[in-house]
């Protein structure tokens, strides 16, 4: 298991016995990026927000890719198994053990925790994926019965096709996850009325 060092991380505290949410920035962001969403998602949630270790051009990531939507698969498999360890190394520090783990990840980090449901199932409880795209489709699915999973994806998204999103949506949903897919009429970026979407959605799933 890894110790909570091999990431540089923010740790915020939040009440007892409540969901602790893993902020999961993107391209070119830090441990800080998403502080303040996870805030506004969920107040008085545990907040545990790491920084991606790759670096692209200088800016940080949390696997290699070799293009635009073209990863790095030997990469990713091996980031990710790092993350999930390292989020277990996090709930043992923080004596968090058997509190459910949230992923909030926007674009690189969405898919990322995207690939944490496929490949480490059981690491977390539920996630709100934002601009996600399929990061890796596994030999066989896991058992995601009764994980909560809200995808919000735009239209417009000029990085993330559509039927991408769709395809992503179907293989959480056929590996038994709940599934809730929002549109909106716009680009990469988020707007407000999906934060609002998923704030809603997160205070009903997890109370």
């Amino acid at each position: 298991m890894l110790e909570t060092s091999a990431f540089i991380h923010r740790f915020v505290p939040g009440e007892e016995d409540g969901p602790i949410l893993l902020l999961l920035h993107g391209t070119g962001g830090d441990e800080n990026d998403l502080l303040d969403l996870g805030g506004s998602l969920l107040p008085g949630a545990a907040r545990l927000s790491p920084r991606g270790k790759v670096l692209e051009n200088g800016m940080p990531r949390f696997f290699r890719r070799l293009a635009e939507g073209v990863f790095d698969e030997a990469d990713l498999i091996q980031r990710t198994h790092e993350l999930a360890d390292f989020v277990d190394a996090a709930l043992a520090e923080y004596q968090l053990q058997g509190r459910r783990v949230v992923a909030v990840g926007y674009s690189n980090g969405a898919n990322i925790a995207a690939s944490i449901l496929l490949l480490r199932p059981g690491t977390l409880g539920g996630a709100i994926l934002l601009r996600a795209m399929i990061p890796i489709v596994p030999a066989t699915l896991p058992n995601l019965a009764g994980v909560p999973i809200f995808l919000a994806a735009g239209k417009r998204d000029s990085f993330v096709p559509p039927q991408n999103t769709e395809q992503l949506a179907a293989m959480l949903r056929n590996a038994g996850a709940e599934i809730i897919l929002r549109w909106s009429d716009t680009g990469h970026q988020l707007n407000l009325e999906e934060v609002d979407q998923a704030r809603s959605w997160l205070n009903a799933k997890f109370p």
